[in-house]
C-alpha cells in the first residue's frame, strides 16, 4: 500500500471526526451518518455511503484511506468448520475460522501477521512476524466471519476467540481497541463475556488487563505444567515462568473476576502420563481456573509431535475428574482443511 500522506479515517475517534466536518463547514450529523457507514454498516469505500452527497464523498476521499481486509480465498471443512485466508491492503495475508456448533458459532480470530512466538507444535510459530494487525482489521475480520455466519447458517456470531494467528497480549493496544468497537453499541454491540483473548503467557500483559479492568475471559495456553517441558516447546517459559504465570493470573482474577480456563494440548509421550496430569492438577489448585480444555494434537508437516493413542488420553481425563478438576476433552474441528488448533499458516488453498 502506497503511503499517501492520508489518514485512515477508522483511526479518528468520533470527536475528531466531528471536528474535522466542522472545519470543512458541514452539519453536526454528518459524524454519525459516517460513524455508522464506518462501524455499522461496514461500508469498504467512501461510495457506498449513499445518504452522503457525491460532492462530501469526494472530499473524504481526497482526505482519508479506507482500507479493510478483505476475504482472499475460503474453504468449507466436511464438519461445517469455514476457514477463511484474508489479504490486508499492503497485500499481507491471515486467516480466521468459522467454528459452528448447534449451540454456538464461533470466530477464530488472528492478532498478527505471523508470530514471534516460535512454539514447536504450532504451524504459525514456524512464520516470521509481519507486523500486527491494526484494530480495524481485527475488527474487519470479526465482521467478514459474521456474514459468513449468517450467509451458511442464518445464525449471527455467538462467541469470539482470539486464538489464530500471532500472540494477541503482543499486540496490546490494538487488541483491546478491537474489542471496544466489537462490543460498542456503536460498532457490533456484543458482550464481552462471549470474548475469550487467548494467550502464550505474557505475564506482565497479564496483570496490565487486570489493571485495566478488562471484561473478557482469558486463556492460558499452559499445555506443559513444569518448567522444564514448557521451555522445551514454548520459548516464552524462558522469561515467563509457572509461578510468574500463576502470580499474574491471580492479579487478574483478582481485579476482574473474569473467567480463567487452562488450554492443554497432549502430545503422545510427552505431556500425556499420569505424572503429568498429577502436574497439571497442581497448577490448577494455584489458580481460579473455571476449566482445563484439554485438547487434541493435531500434527503439522514440521513438528515432530504425535498425537496421543485414545487409551491414553481416557486414563488422562479420568484421573483429572477423579481429583475434581473440571476438564473438557475438546475434539479438533476443520482438520481437513488445516483450520484446527495450531494448523494456521497461510497454506496455498483450494479456493471453495
Amino acid at each position: 500500500m502506497a503511503n499517501t500522506g492520508k489518514k485512515n479515517i477508522r483511526h479518528l475517534s468520533l470527536s475528531e471526526l466531528e471536528h474535522y466536518f466542522e472545519e470543512i463547514g458541514e452539519k453536526k450529523f454528518r459524524t454519525k451518518q459516517v460513524y455508522e457507514w464506518l462501524w455499522q454498516k461496514h461500508a469498504h469505500s467512501f461510495d457506498a455511503m449513499t445518504n452522503l452527497s457525491k460532492e462530501l464523498r469526494v472530499k473524504l476521499a481526497e482526505h482519508f484511506i479506507l482500507p479493510a481486509l478483505k476475504v482472499d480465498a475460503t474453504q468449507y471443512s466436511a464438519d461445517g468448520t469455514v476457514k477463511s485466508r484474508f489479504r490486508s491492503t499492503d497485500g499481507h495475508m491471515v486467516e480466521g475460522v468459522l467454528i459452528p456448533t448447534d449451540e454456538r458459532k464461533t470466530a477464530c480470530v488472528s492478532s498478527q501477521i505471523g508470530c514471534s512466538l516460535s512454539c514447536k507444535f504450532c504451524a504459525t510459530g514456524y512464520m516470521e512476524r509481519k507486523r500486527n494487525l491494526d484494530f480495524d482489521e481485527i475488527y474487519d475480520e470479526v465482521v467478514l466471519i459474521n456474514q459468513q455466519s449468517e450467509r451458511v447458517y442464518s445464525k449471527k456470531l455467538t462467541n469470539i476467540v482470539f486464538m489464530g494467528m500471532g500472540e494477541p497480549l503482543l499486540n496490546y493496544k490494538n487488541v483491546l481497541k478491537a474489542i471496544e468497537k466489537i462490543t460498542s453499541p456503536e460498532g457490533l454491540g456484543m458482550s464481552p463475556r462471549r470474548i475469550t483473548v487467548s494467550t502464550a503467557g505474557v505475564a506482565k500483559m497479564i496483570r496490565q488487563l487486570g489493571d485495566d479492568q478488562v471484561r473478557f475471559k482469558l486463556a492460558l495456553s499452559l499445555h506443559a505444567a513444569n518448567d522444564q517441558k514448557r521451555n522445551e516447546i514454548m520459548p516464552i517459559n524462558e522469561t515467563n515462568n509457572l509461578k510468574a504465570l500463576i502470580d499474574a493470573m491471580n492479579h487478574f482474577y483478582k481485579a476482574t473476576g473474569n473467567e480463567i480456563t487452562f488450554e492443554y494440548i497432549l502430545f503422545k509421550d510427552f505431556n500425556d502420563s499420569l505424572k503429568d496430569a498429577d502436574e497439571l492438577i497442581k497448577i490448577y489448585r494455584q489458580v481460579p481456573a473455571d476449566l482445563v480444555n484439554i485438547i487434541e494434537y493435531n500434527p503439522i508437516d514440521k513438528a515432530a509431535f504425535m498425537k496421543p493413542e485414545e487409551g491414553a488420553v481416557q486414563a488422562f481425563m479420568a484421573y483429572l475428574e477423579k481429583h475434581r478438576v473440571n476438564a473438557r476433552l475438546r475434539r479438533s474441528r476443520g482438520k481437513d482443511i488445516d483450520a484446527a488448533c495450531g494448523q494456521l499458516a497461510n497454506k496455498e488453498v483450494q479456493v471453495g
